[in-house]
């Protein structure tokens, strides 16, 4: 109990406590930014509620910041989303996006405005669509940027995969994919990390983390590092995928095709790999087995981002940067029978997002709140203290950072053939080109699988209205 003397002081000393908590959000100066990119990273790891996965690295650092259960895509493609991240801007559903952007750059993007604004911008590895961020044949033409004015230096180091197109897909010891049917769908190989492409992409990264520290302007950083893994096709060292071989995982949940108009399809870039002529949406014990080589490679994935995270703790940089884990979509793993993204499905959709940063409220308290990748790019730009440009189309989640019960928003994503979706905290909507609609409602155990549609007319209206006022006023 306060002596009677303070109980006038209340007041003050709750305003205090205000503007101190307030104040620890907004670091310093201008803090360093490290961006970690996964390539097909769904949310299964444990710090998300997948208990079988071993992701030690990964989970420390949503201990240490705020993980966001509920983050949502804007399309489930690689080119597209990232399109996203990189503009803060709903574009267009395909891969070639950034190339569309790359002819007429209307605005400075994600890591462009950090550099005006004094950044030293790096990346390395698959941050924007290609590795290495170039165009050309194989990947590695200089004057064929996606992200143009984007980066002071950008890099992929190839190896034995002779150039970025043949380190995107491939498997240990510098095989490259020229026609996937003749390349494993999965591979667990007993070697190094840098066995796999992945292994140098960090190596390079830990190089740039030294070369930042030693500027000699001291000038802040935006490090953006792009891990492949676990994009297709699995391939993993065998000690990140040992763990998983003989281990029990729980039953894929709603496995069958959908019936009715969906954007289901039939996993074409998962089926033109060498699958021993075995189909996992028939085979169960193959479909363990992909499960299993996915697994092992998320395992790989977080001993790589670990070692990312010691480098910046080694340097003594970590009080001084602001780190962001990002899933660029989610990926079906028999869900839906599909064995993929590229559907509007919440399995294509949810990935995972971290935002760590020094002092953060309540570190390692998750958030379920809505919330879009469009949101990445603003929420950087407060937390480092710069003007958030009026041209993005996403929101600041510093409220969500101060307080990770404070209310998100639906979530817009969009897909081929002209179809878009929107979701709340109960529903998903999602609306086709000729005017048909899927409803569905994740309170149900049918969740994805009971198209309400034609049940609940007015709520499809609703939610159509919030989905087409949401896209048409970002054009």
């Amino acid at each position: 109990m306060l002596p009677p003397l303070l109980k006038p002081l209340i007041p003050i000393l709750s305003l205090l406590s205000l503007v101190t908590g307030l104040s620890c959000l907004a670091l310093e100066g201008k803090p360093n930014v490290l961006l970690i990119c996964v390539d097909d990273l769904r949310p299964e790891l444990n710090s998300f509620g997948a208990n079988y996965i071993k992701s030690p690295n990964i989970d420390k650092l949503a201990a240490q910041g705020r993980p966001f259960h509920r983050h949502y895509v804007q399309a489930p493609t690689c080119g597209a989303s990232r399109y996203t991240l990189l503009t803060g801007k709903y574009g267009p559903s395909h891969n070639g996006a950034l190339y569309i952007r790359s002819q007429k750059i209307e605005h400075p993007s994600f890591p462009a405005w950090f550099r005006k604004n004094g950044y030293f911008s790096v990346s390395v590895g698959k941050v924007s669509h290609h590795p290495g961020g170039r165009g050309g044949s194989n990947w590695n033409e200089s004057d064929k940027p996606e992200m143009p004015e984007s980066w002071d230096r950008h890099l992929l180091p190839a190896g034995p995969w002779q150039h970025p197109r043949g380190a995107m897909h491939g498997l240990a010891n510098g095989e490259i994919r020229k026609n996937a049917k003749n390349m494993d769908v999965y591979q667990a190989f007993d070697g190094p990390d840098t066995a796999y492409p992945d292994g140098l992409i960090t190596k390079q990264a830990l190089h740039q983390l030294d070369e930042l520290d030693k500027l000699a302007d001291k000038k802040p950083f935006f490090l953006a590092v792009g891990i492949i893994r676990p994009h297709l096709p699995f391939g993993a060292p065998l000690q990140y995928v040992e763990p998983y071989l003989k281990a029990k995982l729980p039953p894929t949940p709603h496995p069958l095709k959908p019936s009715g108009k969906t954007t289901w399809h039939g996993s074409g870039e998962f089926m033109k790999y060498n699958r021993w002529k075995r189909n996992p949406n028939t085979d169960a014990d193959f479909a363990l087995e992909v499960r299993r080589h996915y697994a092992g490679c998320v395992t790989y994935v977080d001993a790589l981002v670990g070692r990312i995270l010691d480098k910046l703790d080694q340097l003594k940089l970590r009080d001084d940067t602001i780190i962001i884990l990002w899933g660029d979509h989610g990926w079906h793993l028999g869900e839906h029978a599909i064995w993929g993204k590229h559907a509007l499905f919440e399995e294509s959709l949810r990935s995972p997002l971290i935002i760590s940063y020094p002092r953060i409220p309540q570190p390692g308290k998750p958030t379920h709140s809505i919330v879009e990748t469009l949101d990445v790019f603003p929420t950087v730009c407060e937390l480092a203290g710069l003007k958030i440009p009026a041209y993005v189309d996403g929101r600041s989640l510093m409220p969500i950072l101060r307080n990770p019960k404070e209310k998100g928003h639906p979530a817009i994503s969009y897909g081929k053939k002209g179809t878009t979706t929107i979701r709340t905290r109960n529903h998903r909507l999602i609306s086709h080109q000729d005017g048909a609609f899927e409803l569905y409602d994740h309170r149900t155990p049918d969740a994805e699988t009971k198209n309400l549609a034609e049940d609940q007319p007015n709520l499809v209206m609703q939610l159509k209205k919030t989905l087409s006022e949401r896209l048409n006023s970002k054009e």
